[in-house]
C-alpha cells in the first residue's frame, strides 16, 4: 500500500508537530507540547515564579533546560532594583541553576549568543519580545507567570496551531535602511493587531540577505503585529552564524516551509522602503522620515534588543565616523550585550561613538523598559527601541519616536531627526 501524502505545511505548523510528537498538526488544533527551553529574567522570573514554586512545593522539571538572565533591574539603582536581583540570585543559587547570565546584556540576544537557541527547538520566554528565537528557526513565544509556573513544573504548555502570515520582501534594501524600516512599515501600514496570533514568517530575496541580527529585529518586532511567533527559515547564514558563537551543529533542512503551505501571502518590494519613524505614542504611528516636518531632538538613544546588537552599533558608527553630534543633543548608547560591546571595541566601533559624544551606558534594559537610565521629563527622544508608549522610556511627558540605528546616529548628527542616507551618500 502507498504510504499516504502529507498536505503542505508551514515551518510553524512543522514545529509544533515536532514539540507535540506529532507527524502533523492543523491550524485551529489545540495540542500539548514539550519545551526545550524556558527563559525568564529578573523582572518576570523569580520574583514572580519562587514564591508559587514554594507553595506548590514543585521541583523544576528540568533546570538543563532553563535559563535566567539578569538584565532589567541592573546596575541596581535603588532599593527596589536591589530587593528584586537579589531575590533572583538567591534562586538561581538555591536552584543550582547551570545556565545564569547575570549582568551579560539583554536576554533576547544573550541567550543565543550562548547557544540556546537553534532551529527545530520549542521555547518560551518569560518577556513579549521572546519571538526573537524564531529567528533562528525556532518556535519561541512569551507567556506569563503563570503559564510559567505551569512549564517549570511540567515541561509542556499547551498551544493552539496558529495560521500563518508570510510577509516576502523582494529586491535588498538601500544603504541606510534596515530590519527596523521593514517592521516600521508593516506597523505602519496594518496596525498592532495585523498578525493576532498568527506566525509571521519572513521570507523573500531581502530577508535572505540580512544578516543573522536584523532577521533578530524582525522576529523580535512581530510582537508589536500581534503574532505569537516571529520566523525565519534557518539557512547557511544561520548555520554559519550559530557556529560562530559555539552552538552544536544542527540539519536546518528541515525546517521550512512547503512551497504550496497555506496561509496569507503578502509581497513588498524592500528596494523602494525608505527610512520610517514611528511618532508617540504608538509603534504604528509611522511615516517615512522624509515626510515628517523639522522635529527637533533633546536624545538620541542607540540601544535595546532591535537596536543596540554589534550591527546596529556599526551602523551608527558608519554614520557618526569623523563627526560630531549637534550641541545640545545627548547620543546615549547601550550595547546590547557585553559581547556585542568588546567586539566593537574591538573593531573600533565604540572609539568612533565616543569621538563623535556618545556617552556609552550599562548592556542591560536600562531606559527602553523605563528602569536605569531612564528618559526624563519632557525630553523628545529619537530611540532604536521597540516601543514608544506614553511613559515607557521613563517620563509620561517625553515624546518617544522610533527609529532604525542608521535614523538615531543621523539624527544625533544633525539635532532633528534626519535620513541617514543623505550622510552615507
Amino acid at each position: 500500500m502507498a504510504a499516504a501524502q502529507h498536505a503542505p505545511t508551514t515551518l510553524a505548523q512543522k514545529l509544533v508537530a515536532r514539540a507535540a510528537g506529532r507527524e502533523q498538526v492543523t491550524p485551529g488544533e489545540i495540542v500539548n507540547c514539550r519545551v526545550d527551553l524556558a527563559m525568564f529574567h529578573d523582572s518576570s522570573g523569580p520574583r514572580r515564579l519562587a514564591p508559587m514554586l514554594a507553595e506548590l512545593g514543585a521541583p523544576i522539571w528540568d533546570k538543563q533546560r532553563v535559563v535566567l538572565v539578569i538584565d532589567h533591574y541592573v546596575p541596581e539603582a535603588d532599593d527596589e532594583a536591589r530587593r528584586i536581583v537579589r531575590i533572583a540570585r538567591e534562586f538561581a543559587q538555591r536552584e543550582r541553576l547551570p545556565h545564569v547570565y547575570d549582568s551579560q546584556g539583554i536576554c533576547h540576544v544573550v541567550v543565543p549568543q550562548h547557544g540556546h537557541i537553534r532551529p527545530g527547538l520549542f521555547c518560551v520566554g518569560g518577556d513579549s519580545h521572546s519571538p526573537t528565537g524564531g529567528a533562528f528557526g525556532a518556535y519561541m513565544f512569551g507567556i506569563g507567570a503563570t503559564e510559567m509556573l505551569g512549564v517549570l513544573v511540567t515541561g509542556e504548555i499547551w498551544l493552539k496551531v496558529p495560521q500563518t502570515i508570510f510577509l516576502r520582501f523582494s529586491g535588498r534594501l538601500a544603504d541606510g535602511v534596515s530590519a527596523k524600516d521593514m517592521m516600521l512599515y508593516l506597523l505602519g501600514r496594518y496596525g498592532m493587531n495585523a498578525a493576532a496570533y498568527q506566525a509571521a514568517e519572513f521570507c523573500g530575496e531581502a530577508v535572505a540577505a540580512l544578516p543573522m541580527a536584523e532577521r533578530m529585529t524582525l522576529a523580535n518586532m512581530s510582537a508589536e503585529l500581534g503574532a505569537q511567533v516571529g520566523l525565519v527559515a534557518p539557512d547557511t547564514v544561520t548555520r554559519d552564524w550559530l557556529a560562530a558563537h559555539g552552538a552544536p551543529g544542527v540539519d536546518t533542512t528541515p525546517w521550512r516551509s512547503d512551497e504550496d503551505a497555506p496561509g496569507t501571502r503578502c509581497h513588498f518590494d524592500a528596494s523602494v522602503l525608505a527610512p520610517q519613524v514611528a511618532l508617540p505614542h504608538s509603534p504604528a504611528n509611522v511615516r517615512a522620515v522624509d515626510d515628517l516636518e523639522p522635529t527637533p531632538i533633546d536624545v538620541a538613544y542607540l540601544g535595546a534588543c532591535t537596536g543596540a546588537k554589534l550591527d546596529d552599533l556599526r551602523a551608527a558608527a558608519r554614520v557618526l565616523a569623523g563627526y560630531r553630534i549637534a550641541p545640545g543633543v545627548r547620543l546615549l548608547v547601550a550595547p546590547a550585550s557585553l559581547a556585542d560591546r568588546e567586539a566593537a571595541e574591538r573593531d573600533g566601533v565604540m572609539q568612533r561613538l565616543r569621538e563623535a559624544g556618545a556617552e556609552l551606558l550599562p548592556s542591560a534594559c536600562g531606559a527602553c523598559a523605563g528602569y536605569g537610565g531612564a528618559i526624563g521629563e519632557g525630553l523628545r527622544v529619537i530611540s532604536s527601541t521597540a516601543r514608544n508608549f506614553r511613559g515607557r522610556m521613563g517620563s509620561a511627558s517625553a515624546e518617544v519616536y522610533l527609529g532604525s540605528p542608521y535614523t538615531v546616529a543621523a539624527s544625533a548628527l544633525r539635532g532633528r531627526i534626519s535620513d541617514a542616507r543623505a550622510v552615507l551618500a
